[in-house]
């Protein structure tokens, strides 16, 4: 399986723009640039795409090993936080910080971390990303 997006820059890195297009179409010519990275101008950045893909991931992840253990989840809701840290003269991903609520009747604690730190190790994202990946949880 193979997903693809495209991105388009114009100009220099600070005073240029882009856009960027997946073949989904969720993504069409979404504005790009210094100020959607640095100032939060409307738009996106590589950043906020990595932790939603992060968050989706790792929350359908959790999903499915929560169907293997025999628990249905009412909700399972994740943050992704991704911290871009200067790195001599560039930048670097250094952290991935997922937040979950979560609300899985029938589970006891135990269990349930034991499925979120499974499901955090092995999601595909988690495992792409050259990163220091943590997770908090709370279940209701």
């Amino acid at each position: 399986m193979n997903r693809k997006a495209r991105a388009v820059w114009q100009g220099t890195g600070k005073e240029g723009s882009g856009h960027l297009t997946s073949d989904s179409g969720v993504l069409s010519s979404t504005p790009y640039s210094f100020k959607t990275r640095f100032e939060n101008e409307k738009g996106t950045n590589p950043e906020e795409l990595i932790a939603a893909a992060h968050a989706g991931c790792f929350t359908m992840a959790l999903a499915f090993q929560l169907q293997g253990a025999g628990f249905t989840p009412t909700e399972l809701a994740t943050e992704a936080v991704v911290s871009l840290e200067q790195e001599g003269s560039g930048f670097a991903i250094r952290k991935s910080a997922l937040t979950l609520n979560a609300n899985v009747p029938g589970i006891d604690r135990a269990k349930f971390e034991e499925l979120a730190r499974a499901a955090e190790k092995n999601c595909p994202v988690s495992k792409v990303l050259n990163a220091e990946i943590t997770m908090e949880f709370t279940l209701a």
